[in-house]
């Protein structure tokens, strides 16, 4: 399993405990459904720059649950 596999299933298994769907966090981390997707899948490589963006987006999700 490569890096890129890795990174897919952590990110869908933390999107998942959060109960958030692929289009939730996609429009909160200003990204499309279809790119987040992909991610997921592994079929490409996010950036540092879109990690960040899907971790900002995962972490104002907790923030608005409280």
């Amino acid at each position: 399993m490569d890096l890129k596999e890795v990174m897919a299933m952590n990110l869908r298994r933390r999107r998942h405990d959060q109960k958030m769907t692929q289009e939730e966090l996609a429009e909160r981390a200003g990204l499309s459904a279809r790119y987040l997707g992909s991610i997921e899948r592994g079929d490409v490589a996010a950036s540092v720059t879109v990690l960040g963006q899907i971790a900002d987006a995962r972490n104002h999700a907790n923030i608005a649950r409280i």
